[in-house]
């Protein structure tokens, strides 16, 4: 009997079932890409039980938020269609994108602060003297000045505080955060104002962050966000340090916001005899994802699209990434400036409509 004689399909000879079993115990998506291209069979049976996505993920649990796919310029989602033809299309549509995610994910991309801008603070103590904003700046003396974030004092030391930025894309993988709490070296005895433990949540909000600063104010509040994930505590050490509170596992921000729960005060101000929390600096270290890659929200969350534009041919991964500290910070301002583009817009429009003084006849 000949070689080609006993040659048996794996898929045919067990059957769905006990392969599906197989196949969901590989745990990394460049096995199931292999695996799609042993023949088209194979390719099939991966795409239609969308073994990607599952592995996605269970790998980033944050992934099963996303309701469905979308590419850009196309009118086929991953929502089953009303023929099998087109139902096939999306399923195949969403495995190709989950490919693409997964491996912008885990690329091994040189890590920066993907902090784009402050949100709010739940309180303030001195604004803007001691504001958020001042936790941006990388040091705790900005021109001779001390610069830190203070929170109102309390005679509760259990009481909390927030800390909410936005981050550099929808899409962001964070491994770690870095706090430092404030000393007051101005202060008898140089207190240091951290706080007793740390949770850092990620999401999006249900508001447009675009629109106004009230719309801004008004996000701060818990009801107006949907955590996509959360972290466990963190104790802080009460030390003018920068902290590290490394993740268990990196973590997808889908929606590009961080909050930061200050949980518990240990510090009292001598001369009221309240507890404060002061912060001077905070980054989140990790990388946001290709501009390839974005998301949309449709009925305030409750859809969340993954939206994806194919890479043109030849176009390097890595060539869309922020790859180093500068890089980073001009990225950061890459995108202040698009943010205030259509504001300055409105303002120079009504500026120079105001100064026509009458219409003049077009010859």
């Amino acid at each position: 009997m000949s070689a080609t004689e006993i040659c048996l399909d794996f898929l045919e000879c067990l059957g769905p079932d006990t392969s599906s079993s197989v196949f969901v115990l590989l745990d990394d998506p460049a096995d199931l890409v292999r695996v799609s291209a042993v023949s088209r069979s194979w390719r099939k049976f991966v795409i239609a039980n969308g073994f990607i996505k599952s592995l996605c993920s269970r790998m980033f649990p944050e992934i099963s938020n996303l309701t469905r796919v979308v590419e850009a310029n196309s009118t086929v989602t991953s929502e089953a269609g009303s023929s099998s033809c087109a139902e096939w299309k999306s399923l195949e549509r969403e495995h190709k994108v989950y490919c693409y995610l997964r491996h912008s994910i885990a690329s091994n991309f040189r890590e920066g602060d993907c902090i784009f801008e402050s949100i709010r603070a739940s309180s303030t103590d001195n604004f803007p003297d001691e504001s958020i904003e001042n936790t941006l700046e990388p040091s705790d003396q900005v021109d001779m000045r001390p610069s830190y974030w203070s929170s109102e004092g309390r005679s509760n030391p259990d009481a909390s505080e927030t800390l909410t930025y936005s981050l550099l894309s929808k899409l962001c993988v964070i491994n770690e955060i870095i706090i430092q709490p404030f000393e007051a070296y101005f202060q008898p005895g140089n207190p240091i104002y951290s706080a007793r433990t740390v949770r850092f949540r990620m999401g999006h909000s249900r508001l447009a962050l675009e629109t106004s600063p009230v719309i801004k104010s008004q996000v701060a509040t818990g009801d107006n966000y949907e955590w996509t994930y959360v972290s466990p505590e963190f104790r802080m050490l009460q030390e003018n340090t920068l902290q590290s509170f490394k993740l268990p596992r990196p973590a997808l921000c889908i929606g590009g916001i961080l909050q930061i729960e200050l949980l518990g005060r240990v510090q009292v101000q001598e001369m009221d005899g309240l507890y404060y929390i002061c912060v001077c600096h905070v980054e989140a270290l990790g990388h946001p994802l290709t501009p390839h890659l974005d998301v949309e929200f449709v009925d305030g969350g409750r859809e969340k699209i993954l939206r994806w534009q194919q890479p043109q041919a030849g176009e390097d991964l890595a060539a869309t990434h922020v790859e180093t500290p500068h890089s980073f910070r001009w990225y950061a301002l890459r995108e202040r400036i698009r943010h205030l583009r259509p504001i300055l817009g409105n303002l120079l429009g009504r500026v120079e409509s105001d100064s026509d003084e009458e219409p003049h006849d077009v010859i």
